[in-house]
């Protein structure tokens, strides 16, 4: 054991693994990494009580949570999480995209379920000291990466519920991975949800919680049912306004060539604010492109699909990047968009966001993060 890295005033003990993977063994692992699939050789935790505060931050081997059968988290689902990934730069160095906006979201997340803000420096200071040690776990075949995945839960043990846990562990671990969908930019059929909500107003939708990807996946099964790859989700109240696919933002384009404009569900605070939405929304006008931030019905998705009006659609998140949606199914019937093909503003946009991920292109926002070794 030995301290390594003090961050937020916390010095992170090292506790490395005795059973770390031989690079022989890693390279396999990173030939095909599937996705989320994999961990690497350790992960971060960090314990959390009300008399202490954040305390007892390690790396440590990665390996199995001790937890009571009466811990909260395990019936109270006081739970959240993030997604973001490293990325290997062609002079070989690792970077994350934006992780100070994953930081923010996450405390975001943990003040809807009443648990407590992790610092930023803290939040980030865990995701550094981690590629510090596991770093070589981070792939450079293209459309790779290393997912990082933080997340607290609730540890109070008992079954009383009339307050919020005092006590909460945060880890961090990671996964080599490959593309989310296989095919790269292989479009994808959607199925329109009718009958079963994300959110409503007032909930959890805003938040990166995992009580709303279990509530997904019975949505989720009636989509691969009907031959479709992804649910999108529409509102609580009317059920006819398009909010989000599965876990990620949808944007829809209108035009084509330099009249083309696009539109993305606002945030109403049912749906989830993402990290790759937000970068969009600015990266768009920047490349000639007007976005609005709007409503759009399912109807006037059907109508303005077969009128022409509407030219592509893409959805949008951290491990998905950019993924054009071909074919629309409903219990109304099914359509196309356009020829069925990725388009010119969805490969271009993909393009300009890739390359700002894995450092081929200019970064003038200031979004990448280099992590030295």
């Amino acid at each position: 054991m030995s301290n390594d890295t003090t961050t937020s005033g916390l010095a992170f003990d090292i506790q490395l693994s005795t059973r770390r993977r031989t690079p022989q063994e890693r390279e396999a692992i990173l030939e095909n990494p599937g996705f989320g699939k994999v961990f690497t050789d350790h992960m971060v935790t960090i314990r959390y009580t009300a008399e202490k505060g954040w305390h007892d931050a390690k790396l440590e081997p990665y390996g199995p949570l001790s937890l009571d059968p009466a811990t909260s988290v395990l019936h109270y689902a006081q739970e959240v999480f993030e997604g973001l990934k490293a990325y290997r730069h062609p002079d070989g160095t690792i970077a994350c995209f934006r992780p100070e906006a994953n930081a923010a979201r996450f405390n975001r997340s943990a003040a809807r379920m009443a648990m407590p803000e992790l610092p930023e420096e803290l939040f980030v200071g865990a995701i550094e000291t981690l590629l510090a040690h596991d770093g070589d776990w981070v792939p450079s075949q293209a459309d790779t990466s290393l997912y990082l995945r933080p997340f607290m839960i609730s540890t109070d043990v008992g079954l009383g519920v009339n307050s919020p846990s005092s006590s909460y562990l945060f880890v961090l671990i990671a996964s080599p991975s490959g593309a989310y969908f296989s095919g790269g930019v292989k479009p994808v059929t959607v199925w329109l949800c009718e009958d079963y909500t994300r959110a409503a107003p007032g909930g959890t939708g805003a938040a990166k919680f995992g009580g709303n990807y279990a509530a997904s996946f019975l949505a989720q099964a009636q989509a691969v049912e009907q031959g479709c790859d992804q649910v999108v989700w529409l509102d609580a109240v009317e059920h006819r306004w398009v909010e989000e696919m599965g876990g990620m933002n949808l944007f829809f384009v209108f035009g084509s060539g330099p009249e083309a404009r696009l539109l993305t569900p606002e945030l109403t605070g049912t749906l989830l604010p993402g990290i790759t939405r937000d970068s969009l929304l600015k990266l768009a006008p920047e490349l000639g492109l007007p976005v609005e931030e709007g409503r759009i019905s399912t109807d006037q998705w059907r109508e303005a699909a077969t009128s022409g009006e509407l030219t592509e659609v893409f959805a949008c998140g951290t491990a998905a990047v950019i993924t054009p949606v071909s074919h629309v199914k409903s219990s109304k019937g099914e359509f196309q968009i356009a020829d069925g093909k990725p388009g010119p503003v969805t490969l271009r946009l993909r393009e300009e966001l890739v390359g700002l991920q894995y450092g081929t292109r200019p970064d003038s926002h200031g979004w990448v993060r280099r992590f030295d070794r």
